[in-house]
């Protein structure tokens, strides 16, 4: 007696499918990676990320002046130093770049803190070249009394620096009382002149 013939079977369907499945796992992980992302980015206020260096004294570093800078009446600006943050006035330090576009977000409200008597606003302009870091300042207007050249960015990693903008609040004694993490804007200003205003009546 012939054995009855099998059924007609598509053997290629499981091995179809299994392959389909292996296609979606790393869209289902990407998938999964963007909304904890997300969630991330919409759980807080990046501004606010800590530092480690709050409340101690600023590192000890020593910055060149950024070649060929000058100030509003034509004298060659000064780089910085550790002794240049401690005085009788609470410090902004600003770390900058001329190819940041943040930076240039936050540029205005660098110029009008500079107005400001009882502050002094000063910046690290970080790997950046000479000529742009000019050309930058000569464009949207210059808020430093003073600015360190940190092409390596040695020394902005020692400040516990992200990325640019970021911007610290320095007392008068030369202790880290706030960081800035982004750019300064109109609205989150007056939470961090809260810290400068902290910084002066310490």
């Amino acid at each position: 007696m012939a054995d009855a013939p099998s059924p007609a079977v598509a053997p290629e369907t499981a091995p179809r499918r299994s392959s389909h499945l292996l296609y979606l796992v790393p869209v289902l992980i990407f998938a999964g990676l963007a909304a904890l992302f997300m969630a991330r980015l919409h759980s807080g206020d990046p501004s606010k990320l800590p530092s480690a260096l709050i409340g101690r004294a600023i590192p000890t570093f020593e910055l060149p002046a950024v070649e060929g800078l000058r100030g509003p009446t034509g004298e060659p600006l000064p780089g910085l130093s550790t002794a240049d943050l401690k005085g009788d006035k609470v410090t902004i330090l600003n770390v900058w770049a001329s190819w940041c576009a943040p930076c240039r977000i936050e540029h205005p409200v660098l110029m009008d803190l500079a107005k400001d008597q009882s502050i002094r606003v000063l910046g690290f302009n970080y790997k950046d070249k000479p000529e742009n870091a000019r050309r930058f300042l000569g464009t949207f207007g210059n808020p430093f009394t003073a600015v360190g050249a940190d092409g390596t960015g040695r020394t902005a990693i020692e400040f516990g620096v992200y990325g640019v903008p970021e911007t610290f609040v320095i007392g008068r004694d030369g202790t880290i009382r706030h960081k800035h993490v982004g750019p300064l804007t109109p609205e989150t200003l007056p939470g961090f002149m809260e810290h400068v205003r902290r910084a002066a009546a310490s």
